[in-house]
């Protein structure tokens, strides 16, 4: 991060007596120079706006427009507790005091021109106040009774209405801009309901009149290639869009429901994902431990968890970790979410016979180095990726479970012989993903009496612990939560474990064994990630 040095300092205040910011004015261009020439001096890094593409509005949105315009600067990134902002001054110390008393964060600063900042302002500013506006403009809260059925030509004529193809493309730029990762489009009896699921949660926004309710639904349809007169079974499509100079995949899924058909539209937006495997948020010592595993010729590595615990996420950061030229890395998913440059990824088509099971079986005689298999299901899956482990391959896949611990348990009911467990497997992630507590109005407070009595049952000791939660305010839509963290948990079948899975041992004389070697339970992590102030007691014990 960029810290003011003495010789920085100095370099404002020259800047400051020379220049007469302070009660002069000079020419514009000329104090540019000037700032241009200390910023080369003090080694400021400087970046490039109209190369960076897509910056995230919400980011954006962190420093208020006035405060933007006022001192030349705008948010670029934010990682936890510290954003990344572009100023036309760096040595402007009213300014960074401003924007840290504003946002709450650390300032990570570089430097660019006056006029590229200013650019950048309007675009981004000007660009969510129109969506809203527009949201605004097509509310319409008169409701028409819908015909039961309507044939293909009709329906084709309302889905290229302008206000249909309009609001269809507003909701889409809106998910985006709210980090949205599905759309839900609900019939009802006289309305049309619409939510986002932001952060895990769904929440309701401004929906469009009932009456447009078919020329929505047929304009999803006919941008997912599916037909549109067909409304009494289940379809399923994609599409891709680009919004910004991002390339968004969207699933999409039609369900016939009682007043019409329900649509989800799931967003799969890569410019939104990291797959830097050093942004999963392990700890430094576990991270160096799963590198380090990463590395090996051989072994499985399972990820468990629920749906939409970031297991995807995680395993495809660990196949960029590992991705090179010298390695072949095949996987075989249902469905393949991202591309990733430099792998062979089948999608999986049980339909015709490839399952997950048949594709691992022709994946081994493609010369692999590196497996992925998106789930494992079955019996016949496990002991093909088992055997692949065995035999030089590095697996990597999902279970669902409770908690790593369970995946033990999990294997052996599915027939998997105890000892092939121990030969082939190396390490077990649980994961859950916490809505992280919003900075902007993160204030402390005191878990009412029903969690401190779930604490008290559970032994952790309250008074060691600070509570925040968030307040709610306009940067993180008054829900109090902004992005979401990972809670997880680490399994290493060190030889004391495997002793005791040869032994019998229980689930439980596992996980104690666990402890005691230093793993730490889902709760235990969740509840360092509370005393950090990265999220709530209250979404902990939700997960967990």
């Amino acid at each position: 991060m960029f810290k003011i040095k003495n010789k920085t300092q100095n370099i404002g205040n020259n800047l400051k007596v020379k220049d007469g910011l302070i009660g002069k004015s000079i020419e514009k261009n000329s104090l540019e120079r000037r700032i241009e020439k200390f910023v080369r001096i003090a080694e400021i890094p400087k970046t490039d706006l109209n190369s960076l593409g897509f910056i995230d509005p919400n980011t954006v949105s962190l420093i208020p427009e006035e405060v933007a315009r006022r001192f030349a600067v705008v948010a670029i990134c934010q990682k936890d507790s510290q954003i990344s902002v572009v100023m036309s001054n760096p040595f402007d110390p009213i300014a960074i005091d401003t924007i840290k008393a504003i946002t709450r964060y650390k300032l990570d600063i570089s430097y660019a021109s006056h006029n590229q900042i200013v650019e950048e302002i309007e675009k981004v500013y000007a660009q969510k106040a129109n969506i809203e506006e527009s949201m605004k403009e097509l509310v319409d809260f008169e409701v028409e009774e819908e015909k039961e059925e309507e044939d293909e030509e009709l329906l084709r004529i309302q889905a290229e209405d302008a206000p249909a193809i309009r609001f269809v493309n507003l909701l889409l730029l809106q998910a985006v801009q709210d980090r949205a990762s599905d759309i839900h489009i609900e019939p009802q009896e006289k309305e049309l309901k619409i939510r986002l699921r932001v952060d895990g949660i769904l929440r309701e926004i401004t929906p469009p009149p009932k009456r447009m309710q078919s020329g929505i639904i047929s304009r999803i349809k006919i941008l997912g290639n599916l037909d549109i007169a067909e409304r009494r079974v289940p379809q399923d499509g994609r599409t891709k869009i680009k919004i910004m100079g991002r390339q968004i995949d969207i699933r999409i899924s039609t369900l016939p429901i009682i007043y019409g058909e329900k649509v989800v539209m799931r967003i799969l937006d890569k410019g939104s994902v990291s797959l830097n495997i050093d942004d999963i948020g392990f700890e430094p010592q576990l991270m160096q431990k799963f590198k380090e595993i990463l590395t090996q010729a051989h072994g499985m590595i399972l990820v468990t968890g629920p749906t939409g615990s970031g297991k995807t996420t995680t395993l495809y950061s660990s196949l960029n970790f590992v991705n090179s030229p010298d390695k072949n890395i095949i996987t075989v998913e249902d469905p393949v979410e991202y591309r990733l440059k430099g792998i062979n990824q089948i999608q999986a088509r049980p339909k015709v016979g490839l399952t997950f099971a048949a594709g691992l079986r022709s994946i081994l005689r493609q010369d692999p180095d590196i497996v992925m298999v998106g789930e494992i299901r079955d019996k016949e899956t496990a002991e093909i990726a088992i055997q692949a482990a065995l035999t030089g391959h590095l697996v990597l896949s999902t279970l669902h479970t409770n908690d790593a611990v369970a995946t033990i348990i999990r294997l052996l009911n599915m027939g998997i012989d105890k000892y092939l467990i121990c030969s082939s497997l190396s390490l077990v992630i649980a994961q859950r993903l916490a809505r992280r507590t919003c900075l902007h109005c993160r204030d402390q407070y005191t878990p009412d009496i029903d969690i401190q009595n779930r604490l008290k049952s559970l032994g952790v000791d309250q008074k060691e612990i600070t509570f925040y939660k968030g307040k709610g305010c306009d940067h993180c839509a008054g829900s109090g939560f902004w992005g979401r963290v990972a809670v997880y948990e680490f399994f290493l079948l060190y030889k004391e474990i495997k002793e005791m899975i040869i032994s019998d041992a229980s689930e439980d004389e596992m996980r104690q064994k666990g402890q005691e070697l230093g793993m730490e339970s889902l709760l235990q992590n969740g509840l360092k990630k509370v005393r950090e102030g990265l999220t709530t007691i209250d979404e902990v014990l939700r997960i967990v």
